[in-house]
C-alpha cells in the first residue's frame, strides 16, 4: 500500500491484466467465445484479444515507436476484429499472444522515465508513458467490469 510512483503504476496495471485472467479461468474455449447478447460480438475471450491489441498499440507502436508492427487482430476492413472473430477454438493461442503481448510491454517500458514522451499518431500533442499506465489501468478496469457480467452470465461466478 506505499510505493513510489512507478512501482505503483505498474503494480495497478498487472493486478488488472491479472483480474482478466481471472475472469477468464476454468472456462472451456467456448464459454469463453460466448456473447453477450445480439448484435453485441462482446466476449471474455474478445476482451483478451482486445487488450493484446491494446497492450500492443500503446506500449510498443506507440511507446517504443515500433510502428512496422500490424494489428494482431485488427484491420481497416476489420477494425473489431479482436471482438468479431474471437473463436473457441483458438483460445489457447489467443491467450498466449496476450500473454506475450504484456511481456513484451514490460519489456517496452523496462528502464524508461516516466516522463519519456512520444507523439500521437493522430493528434499533434505528445504523450508521456506516465500517461499509458494510467490509461492501461483505466481500460483495464472498464473492460474487467464488462468481465464480471459476462462472466456471471456463462455460470454465475461473480469476485474480483
Amino acid at each position: 500500500m506505499v510505493a513510489g510512483e512507478r512501482q505503483s503504476l505498474e503494480s495497478w496495471l498487472d493486478y488488472q491484466r491479472a483480474t482478466l485472467l481471472y475472469k477468464c479461468q476454468g472456462l472451456t474455449g467456448d464459454q469463453l467465445a460466448q456473447r453477450a447478447v445480439q448484435p453485441s460480438s462482446l466476449s471474455l475471450l474478445g476482451l483478451v484479444r482486445h487488450m493484446a491489441e491494446v497492450e500492443r498499440w500503446w506500449f510498443r507502436r506507440g511507446f517504443a515507436g515500433q510502428h512496422e508492427l500490424g494489428e494482431l487482430y485488427c484491420s481497416d476492413e476489420h477494425p473489431d476484429g479482436d471482438f468479431d472473430f474471437a473463436e473457441g477454438s483458438g483460445a489457447e493461442a489467443d491467450f498466449a499472444t496476450f500473454a506475450a503481448e504484456c511481456a513484451l510491454a514490460r519489456e517496452a517500458a523496462a528502464g524508461r522515465s516516466l516522463d519519456d514522451t512520444f507523439p500521437h499518431p493522430r493528434r499533434d500533442i505528445s504523450i508521456d508513458l506516465r500517461w499509458v499506465y494510467v490509461h492501461m489501468i483505466e481500460e483495464y478496469a472498464r473492460h474487467n467490469g464488462h468481465a464480471d457480467i459476462l462472466r456471471e452470465q456463462i455460470d454465475g461466478v461473480t469476485g474480483d
